[in-house]
């Protein structure tokens, strides 16, 4: 029979077991010495692991370790797994050789910065529930914003991400002018070839596939023609459809291209455009001479993206997004909950459930405030002068070892190739890459330009010096000799 007894009873029961969860202090001390030990292992093995591995891929025996079956196991076991099947083989994102797509950082002390941030467990999307850590979230946006130019009346949001982060900014500018279903089969979007597919993603997501997308033409640079897009808002136009959006690039995946915002933000303004830019990639060089003279015009962009895992070397899972007038941002996320009436009494500072989808939301802002605040502005601006200098520095290489180039670099990316005298190009670059990838020093990757297989050097890792670009120099040369004299060069070629 139930009674409260036995209901009491039950309950005990499962506090005895359930208490296993908070871990006594002196286990603790023990799972954070050997967390930390491996930390440090890995860390100290940099210098000697490889960039890529190729091990990996495959499924082995050990892999059922992966499978939650319910029991209970040591940390020894699990660190143990972690280095065998986990922190080795495929792409090593830490490694100061990977020169690929856009490279993500890996910061020490953002590492910190999550575990202070969960270890205390704030939840960070609302003022009322935890005033200091929304403090400090808007603190970084802020200091984001006067870093684009924007003046008071903005307001932002820290994402998991460049992706989420577009969506965010294309819902908002969905909204702020009024696009409805309706309306879909006429509205037309702007953007040239270089423009990211998170863009098409978040169009998808937001309910605008059915618009019109216009591919701009490009210039010999691969920037946007803005007198190409001036003509196709007006030829649009006459046949009664309806401009909307127009994206623009600072630092495109491919080549780490900048368009021309000045000349995108007249024509946008014009033609009452949203003009969004994506600055995933290239916004923090912002914290250079280089970077607020190539990206001149962000400022009047009515949204903007940027990476911090990117120029800012966090680790991967940080984005922000930014609109110029704070109060479309609200606009376009805000809703009430029953259950949140008390949170309204103690609403001092913008909370981020009201800025952007997220209700649940991490307390992310501590990985990006913590380096900041250790290491101040200096090494990060130097961090990325170094880059710039590095891939002007390749560029001009990698032409003296007679490779053919894209063009010259606006940020960090260059794209090039070797056109031997027989055989086809493509067929060349690609095993060439594949020797390069296999022996796994530095990792590389390639892309297509007008149809052409590239091979691309993308530098911005705060690990990668001039002794990696070397090295992928050497490499490259030595290993194009090796197929031009027909040579099986994989794995000859001494290791340093």
């Amino acid at each position: 029979m139930f009674t409260i007894k036995t209901l009491i009873d039950d309950i005990d029961r499962h506090e005895a077991i359930s208490r296993a969860l908070e871990i006594p202090a002196t286990e603790r001390d023990e799972l954070q010495r050997a967390v930390l030990a491996y930390g440090e292992a890995f860390l100290e093995s940099l210098p000697a692991r490889k960039t890529y591995e190729k091990a990996g891929y495959r499924r082995e025996a050990a892999d059922d370790f992966f499978t939650i079956d319910g029991e209970a196991i040591q940390m020894g076991p699990v660190l143990d797994f972690l280095d065998q099947r986990v922190d080795h083989g495929g792409l090593n994102p830490t490694a100061a050789g990977h020169l690929a797509y856009i490279p993500g950082g890996g910061l020490y002390a953002s590492a910190l910065g999550d575990y202070l941030a969960a270890v205390t467990n704030r939840y960070a999307g609302v003022f009322y529930a935890a005033p200091g850590a929304v403090r400090m979230e808007n603190a970084l946006i802020n200091w984001v914003a006067q870093l684009v130019g924007y003046a008071p009346g903005f307001a932002g949001n820290l994402t998991s991400g460049g992706s989420i982060a577009n969506l965010i900014a294309v819902a908002t500018a969905r909204d702020a002018k009024q696009i409805r279903g309706k309306d879909l089969h006429r509205t037309v979007i702007y953007a040239s070839g270089q423009t990211h597919h998170s863009i098409r993603k978040a169009l998808k997501i937001a309910g605008m596939e059915e618009c019109i997308f216009r591919t701009i033409e490009q210039d010999e640079h691969y920037r946007m023609d803005p007198k190409q897009l001036r003509e196709q808002i007006r030829k649009d136009q006459e046949q009664d459809l309806q401009p909307f959006l127009v994206v623009a690039n600072a630092g495109t995946t491919d080549l780490g291209i900048v368009d021309p915002l000045e000349a995108i933000a007249r024509i946008a303004r014009e033609y009452e455009l949203w003009f969004h830019v994506d600055a995933a990639y290239g916004g923090f060089f912002l914290l250079t001479a280089h970077g607020r003279d190539r990206l001149r015009g962000i400022d009047r962009a009515d949204s903007v993206i940027l990476d911090p895992h990117k120029g800012l070397f966090l680790p991967y899972g940080s984005g922000v997004v930014l609109v110029r007038d704070g109060r479309q941002l609200a606009a376009a996320n805000r809703f009430e909950a029953h259950y949140m009436q008390d949170a309204r009494e103690f609403q001092e500072e913008p909370s981020p459930t009201d800025l952007s989808p997220e209700l649940s939301k991490h307390f992310r802002g501590m990985r990006m405030w913590l380096p900041l605040k250790l290491h101040g502005l200096a090494p990060f601006i130097s961090c990325l002068e170094e880059k710039l200098g590095l891939a002007q520095y390749f560029y001009r290489q990698i032409r003296e070892l007679g490779f053919e180039t894209g063009p010259a670099p606006d940020l960090t990316v260059v794209a090039f190739r070797y056109v031997p005298a027989d055989g086809p190009a493509d067929d060349f670059n690609r095993t060439l890459l594949q020797k390069i990838q296999t022996d796994g020093r530095i990792f590389l990757s390639s892309t297509l330009l007008n149809g052409r297989f590239m091979l691309r050097v993308a530098i911005l890792s705060f690990r990668t010096h001039r002794v990696q670009v070397d090295l992928a120099l050497q490499l490259l040369g030595e290993y194009r000799d090796g197929l031009l004299a027909g040579k099986p060069s994989n794995g000859s070629l001494t290791e340093e």
